[in-house]
Parts: structure tokens; C-alpha cells; sequence
């Protein structure tokens, strides 16, 4: 049975448990049971502190987990990214008072504060820089220069508002791009039932990037419809009743339905439409 750890609350929990479920899994209905079992599908889930799902994997206590990719990497485990799974994105930048720091450079011999130590530790040794201290803060790393914590921080940066108001900005390049990502066991066999695993999340993020767009148009347009909608190998032509019409069908990129589908109204199709995949195969 493969073990399988789960983030139980913040920001990875309930999308984990969304794709989980897409996938064909049994997710819990109580948010306080810690283990569920689903026989079904020969696999079995531990809900587990985000921050603590990398440091399990890489013991071998479970099997695979999801969690961010910035937690598995500061969590310093035996563990390594096996699938990206295209939620909770995140970028962590460097920032520091207006106008006191414009590149890395400026970080030696300076105090960093982040809730991501061994993370911003190890990007700054692959960069040779020396800073004079890493400060572990659980929160609030904008207030930490103000109160005389670091001259520094290292955080997490969406909108750079909250900087901004704190009177300071971002500089250097990401430190990281994250997300989430199931992983397992670094130098280790793949785990029984982790291509099971795998091949079903991946069609999640299939069905979750792309729609079923079926048309009709006239025969002699086939070839130049095709080549709006190629598919992924190859889209679907069959002919109708009349025989001067075609019906296609091609997989295509959700975000770009609606330019597609004026592309081909403009050539000559008509009857489009689009459906949602629920799930697939490749």
C-alpha cells in the first residue's frame, strides 16, 4: 500500500486535496482525522504539518508527499521533487530598506531574516556570500529590520505591497520560483504504486489545462482548421451526412478557447463547441 503525506491546513491543504480527489482518491471529511485508508485504490494518507511532510519522506516513514517546493528544500531531507503540480506558486525575493541595498553583493557581512533559513542559507554559499547572520523568524519577517532584528529579509513576494508599506523593496533575482510538488525519497526505487500515482496526477493537470473542442467544417477548410486545432497528436476528422462537411475534434489549451474559437468561426466552422475534461490518459 503506498503511503502518501498530505499537507492537514494552510494554504496546500484543501488544492491538495482537490487534485487528490480529481485523481480518483478518497479524501477525509473531518478535518481532524490524521490517517485515512482507501483500500480501493490500494494507497493510504497521513495528514501531516506542511512543513513536516519533506522530513517524513526523506526518513522513509511514508512513501511520497505533497508540499511546496520551498518547504522540501529548507526542510534539508532526504528527499527530491518527483512532480510539479501547478499550485500555491510562489516567488521569494530578496528586500531591504529604500535604497540601502541594490544587489546581492550588498547582503555580506549583513543580518538576513527569514522563516526559510536553511533555504536562503544555501542559496547564499552557492553564491558566495558571506552574511553576518541568518535569523529564523515563524512570521512578520517585514517588521524584523524596523525592529532591529536584520538589515535584511528573505521572503515570499507577491504584490510587494506589504514591502512597500513597511518602506522597502525588493532587489537581486528570485531566490526561488515555488509550488507545489509531490516528492519522494531521494537515491531510492520508486515506490510501488507511485506510476499509478503519477500518471493519474498528471491527467489532473491535463484536464485542468486543456478542453475538447469539436466543430464542423467544410471539407476543403479541414487542413487549415487542423492547424488552428492540431490537438496533441493528432485531432479527430470525421466525415457527416453531408458530405461537403467534416466534424473535428482536438484537444486545446484552456487558456486560449475563446481565441480559437473565433479563429475558427473567421474560417468558416460552425456548431463549436467546448467541453471540460474530468480526466485523462496520455
Amino acid at each position: 500500500m503506498l503511503r502518501i503525506a498530505v499537507p492537514n491546513k494552510g494554504s496546500l491543504s484543501e488544492p491538495a486535496a482537490a487534485m487528490l480527489r480529481e485523481a480518483g482518491y478518497r479524501q477525509r471529511r473531518d478535518p481532524r482525522e490524521l490517517v485515512l485508508a482507501d483500500p480501493d485504490n490500494d494507497v493510504e494518507f497521513f495528514f501531516l504539518r506542511p512543513r513536516d511532510v519533506a522530513v517524513y519522506v526523506g526518513a522513509g516513514t511514508v512513501d511520497v508527499g505533497i508540499t511546496g517546493r520551498d518547504l522540501m528544500i529548507d526542510s534539508g531531507a532526504d528527499a527530491v521533487e518527483h512532480l510539479p503540480l501547478g499550485f500555491a506558486r510562489s516567488t521569494f525575493r530578496f528586500a531591504a530598506p529604500v535604497g540601502t541595498t541594490e544587489d546581492l553583493a550588498g547582503i555580506a557581512g549583513r543580518r538576513v531574516a527569514t522563516s526559510y533559513p536553511v533555504l536562503v542559507g544555501g542559496y547564499l554559499r552557492e553564491h558566495g556570500v558571506q552574511p553576518s547572520a541568518v535569523v529564523r523568524l515563524d512570521g512578520a519577517v517585514e517588521s524584523s529590520v524596523r525592529l532591529g532584528v536584520a538589515d535584511v529579509i528573505a521572503d515570499v513576494v507577491e504584490t510587494g505591497t506589504t514591502l512597500r508599506a513597511a518602506g522597502m523593496e525588493v532587489f537581486g533575482e528570485p531566490l526561488l520560483r515555488s509550488e507545489a510538488v509531490l516528492i519522494r525519497r531521494a537515491d531510492h526505487d520508486a515506490p510501488a504504486g507511485l506510476e499509478v500515482l503519477t500518471r493519474r496526477l498528471q491527467g489532473v493537470l491535463t484536464a485542468r489545462e486543456y478542453v475538447l473542442m469539436d466543430y464542423d467544417c467544410p471539407v476543403d477548410l479541414v487542413e487549415q482548421a487542423v492547424a488552428i486545432t492540431p490537438g496533441l497528436e493528432s485531432p479527430t476528422v470525421s466525415p457527416l451526412h453531408d458530405s461537403s462537411w467534416a466534424a473535428v475534434r482536438a484537444m486545446v489549451p484552456r487558456s486560449r478557447t475563446n481565441q480559437v474559437m473565433d479563429s475558427l468561426y473567421d474560417l468558416g466552422a460552425r456548431a463549436i463547441l467546448v467541453t471540460s475534461i474530468h480526466a485523462c490518459r496520455l
